[in-house]
């Protein structure tokens, strides 16, 4: 009984890898990384620009209440 669940066992990976390929396998899962890279950079760009854009306005805010205390 044993040997019969080890052949099915067996059976099943096989199933398994040929099922992997066949839906892309490694270059598809490559290509989705890729992918998932570039619109982290962008991400990464456009949070940087309004934190930019952000310290911006608040030095500018801080710039008028020091002048005023040194008149």
């Amino acid at each position: 009984m044993e040997f019969l669940a080890l052949i099915i066992a067996i059976a099943a990976l096989v199933f398994s890898a040929l099922a992997y390929q066949k839906t892309g396998g490694k270059n598809d899962l490559k290509n989705q990384i890729d992918n998932l890279g570039s619109i982290v950079d962008s991400l990464r760009e456009k949070i940087a620009d309004s934190l930019d854009k952000l310290e911006k306005m608040i030095r500018k805010e801080e710039q008028p209440k020091k002048d005023e205390t040194t008149e």
